[in-house]
């Protein structure tokens, strides 16, 4: 069997913003941005690996999420706790100082790790947590 990651979802609360961030701070490609009854979703990946992709999109875009729901997942957002994501590079401290002037609110800088990765961790402008791992 082959399957591959094609796709992964993160929220957004500003597409501007994280746009931004995804493109000018990460230096992934924009691979669609599309706009729906106020809503936006924006597909970006790192050059050179066309098929893996990261989709911003809106937090709420189920019908069947209640009032409540909605609610848990805005405060979860803002504290940083709702989505994340693991990325990698063969240049870890370089990536790292990158998010640092590109704003990125820093949640732990590089570090060896106790079960044998070396990474760092920052919050993207919707405070979804990316850890960025170094490659061996």
């Amino acid at each position: 069997m082959d399957i591959t990651i094609h796709a992964s979802f993160l929220p957004h609360d500003d597409p501007d913003a994280s746009l931004a961030f995804y493109r000018d701070v990460l230096g992934f490609e924009v691979r669609n941005d599309v706009g729906y009854e106020g809503m936006r979703w924006i597909t970006v990946g790192p050059a050179g690996q066309p098929s893996t992709s990261i989709v911003l999109q809106p937090p709420v875009v189920d019908p069947g999420v209640t009032d409540d729901e909605h609610r848990t997942i805005v405060e979860m957002m803002a504290k940083g706790t709702y989505a994340g994501i693991v990325l990698a590079t063969a240049d870890l401290d370089g990536a790292f100082e990158r998010a640092r002037a590109g704003g990125a609110e820093i949640v732990q800088e590089p570090i060896e790790q106790p079960y044998g990765v070396r990474d760092c961790a920052v919050r993207d402008p919707a405070g979804n947590l990316i850890r960025i791992q170094e490659l061996r």
